[in-house]
């Protein structure tokens, strides 16, 4: 096992589960993670290799003979029948039959309905009264020649959930991680593979579980098809439900005005809106109204009574066009129904989660390592949601005050979420709390900037998104996406503003005075796109005729790719007779030393007919990454030339076009060098 699951197995030994068991027992059963993984943590919670054996060939053996496929469904029944009374799992719900004056139950897959269950067990579970719940159902075969009478009883009822999690030993056990081996843990208990994914894409993942954590959460996440929107609100937790976003009534949603029954809000902690984009898709106006409501308030009205709920709203859809087509033509939230484009709504939602930047899901992406059973985890969650975490970040940043109260409040909202899922016991520094701060205040501002286009009456509101630190740096926040490509709708002045500030293809800082170029400092963030070695450094390269290049890792082929392409950079920007000398600094493993000495003089011929000559040497001490030019420029560069994430393969456009690939987060830094040569700029 690698380090972080023997500490995971040492510190939570039993509360975790190695997560391709999952895969392992699921076969073709519908059936929830949390459900496979409630049984699996009752034979699989080790790393003893011989017991996980044993425990996956209980786990198949129940789901075998106790789970109910829908194909099988008159099978089971026949068991039950024979036996007298079998235990099955499946999905229960249960109505009330006012004119029976009694309780009665449907089953997802046996196909039963009607069956009369006793009211101590409706008592002791009320969840069963919402749109059902997994379970572990012991159920009998009473022939009886009474007429109209069901043969069916419902002897016992055990919801498949943890009964209990320490959440004290939860938040102890916390201080044995680090930051980042934590957030590779719960990264692992979502079923993901952390590193296949940048600290912010974690992040965005890790903000899907703060509905979760946190009362009265609403958050949207809308992107392409294929990244696992939905994955969390469906499979990974018995607290929350996940429905169709044409599917849902006041009644349902609510509370049922002939009855008197509430709604899904009075059951679950999270309820999460499937597939909710769809310009032509209808709504219950009513019902957009009600949400409103809610979803300020935490709460509504029905009748003539007015009820409280904790339970957080989660939208997820797919988007219709690209980023930039959305950004110039319409709004980020141009794919949603007609009654949901409603400025009102979309104000109460306190983070937009920018779905586009997410990876779709691949088979590497996917973990095989130790993860907490995901029930656990939900239950932890769950108790979470009684704390309040949201005034942490004031002992050292200061939001501006021109920020709204409903803007604040969602960034604090989102904020207490996030350190409930990553800093459960409180203790963070400095930086790591701007980390979360940062992160939900640009979730707000995505929501602002969009409500600004849709309706002018937004723009009267003079907010700006920043906050101060405690020796009176001020910290403004920008959304990646605005960072990348602009906003036309955002106006000329402001524009210029961000472009010069954050794009890596902007305007060349110049001297005013003597009209050259002066040298630059930029931060990467991580995500990011439209990045190219041309747009960071490339002027700076013009006239150089002798190139050092330090960088201790060209040796994989993906960094082997970077370097030719700023090779051949070199050779775009310098004249067609010039002779240009490259001399590579870098560094190498024994057992792949001849192969990269192989590839490096197979390069060295091909660039000698177009006049570079290029060397190169190993070196076991070097660490430090730039580039030196005898121009007079010196570029330092944090990450080497490895600047971008993994790209999705031979047949993915941004294999061959560096600004369509994903940054990871870095910093790049131009100093002159001792030898500079004023380079004067056409104005």
């Amino acid at each position: 096992m690698k380090e972080l699951d023997v500490l995971i197995n040492r510190h939570f030994g039993g509360k975790v589960v190695r997560k391709d068991l999952t895969s392992q027992v699921k076969g073709n059963a519908s059936v929830p993670t949390f459900v496979l993984e409630y049984l699996l943590g009752q034979y699989c919670a080790t790393d003893d290799e011989e017991t996980i054996q044993q425990g996956i060939e209980t786990t198949k053996q129940i789901i075998s003979k106790h789970f109910v496929h829908r194909d099988e469904a008159q099978v089971i029944k026949s068991v039950i029948r024979e036996k007298g009374s079998h235990r099955i799992i499946d999905k229960l719900s249960v109505k009330l039959n006012d004119k029976e004056d009694r309780f009665e139950a449907s089953f997802a897959n046996l196909g039963l309905n009607k069956v009369p269950v006793r009211d101590e067990l409706v008592k002791q579970y009320p969840k069963l009264l919402s749109e059902g719940v997994w379970s572990l159902i012991t159920i009998e075969y009473v022939p009886s020649d009474e007429r109209n009478t069901l043969p069916w009883v419902i002897e016992t009822i055990k919801l498949i959930q943890v009964s209990k999690a320490d959440l004290e030993e939860y938040k102890v056990l916390r201080s044995q991680f680090t930051k980042d081996e934590w957030v590779d843990l719960l990264m692992q208990s979502i079923g993901l593979n952390p590193d296949e994914f940048t600290f912010r894409s974690k992040l965005m993942a890790l903000t899907r579980l703060v509905p979760f954590a946190e009362n009265n959460y609403n958050l949207i996440e809308l992107g392409p098809k294929g990244t696992g929107k939905s994955h969390v609100f469906s499979e990974l937790s018995p607290h929350g439900i996940l429905i169709s976003g044409g599917e849902v009534s006041k009644a349902k949603l609510f509370v049922n005005n002939s009855n008197g029954e509430i709604g899904l809000v009075g059951y679950w902690d999270v309820v999460a809106y499937d597939e909710f984009a769809g310009k032509t898709k209808k709504a219950d106006r009513g019902l957009v109204d009600i949400m409103k409501n809610y979803m300020a308030n935490k709460s509504f009205s029905r009748g003539t009574n007015v009820y409280q709920a904790e339970a957080s709203m989660v939208f997820v859809g797919n988007t219709d066009h690209s980023v930039p087509h959305m950004l110039t033509h319409t709004d980020l939230f141009d794919a949603l129904p007609k009654d949901y484009y409603d400025t009102a709504f979309l104000d109460r939602v306190h983070c937009y989660l920018p779905g586009w930047e997410v990876k779709k899901l691949r088979n590497e992406m996917f973990t095989s390592d130790y993860g907490f059973i995901v029930d656990y985890l939900a239950e932890i969650l769950k108790q979470l949601r009684k704390e309040d975490h949201s005034q942490d970040y004031k002992s050292y940043y200061e939001l501006s005050s021109t920020i709204t109260t409903r803007d604040k409040t969602a960034i604090e909202k989102t904020f207490s979420g996030l350190v409930k899922v990553i800093y459960p016991n409180g203790i963070m520094d400095p930086v790591q709390i701007k980390e979360l701060l940062d992160f939900a205040v640009e979730g707000r501002k995505r929501v602002k900037d969009q409500l600004r286009k849709m309706d002018e009456t937004f723009n009267d509101e003079v907010v700006n998104f920043e906050y101060t630190s405690n020796d009176g740096k001020v910290h403004k926040i920008e959304t990646l996406e605005v960072l990348e490509y602009g906003d036309p709708k955002l106006g000329i002045e402001k524009q210029t503003e961000i472009k010069q500030e954050s794009l890596p293809d902007a305007n060349i800082p110049v001297d005013p005075i003597k009209k050259t170029l002066a040298g630059l400092h930029r931060t990467i963030r991580d995500n990011q796109t439209n990045v190219s070695y041309k747009g960071l450094f490339g002027d700076y390269l013009v006239g150089a005729t002798n190139v050092i290049i330090k960088d201790p890792y060209i040796r994989l082929p993906y960094q082997m790719r970077n370097f030719i392409e700023f090779c051949r950079l070199i050779a775009e920007l310098k004249q067609e007779d010039q002779e240009v000398r490259i001399h590579l600094v870098t560094n190498n493993n024994e057992d792949y030393i001849e192969n990269a000495k192989g590839a490096f003089n197979e390069l060295i011929e091909s660039l000698a007919p177009i006049g570079i000559d290029l060397s190169y040497e190993f070196s076991d001490i070097q660490h430090d990454r730039s580039i030196e030019l005898d121009n007079g420029w010196k570029i330092i560069l944090g990450r080497g030339l490895d600047i971008w994430q993994k790209t999705g393969g031979r047949y993915d456009i941004s294999e061959y076009y560096q600004e369509k690939r994903i940054c990871k987060e870095f910093e790049v830094t131009v100093v002159e060098n001792g030898l500079l040569i004023s380079r004067n700029l056409d104005f």
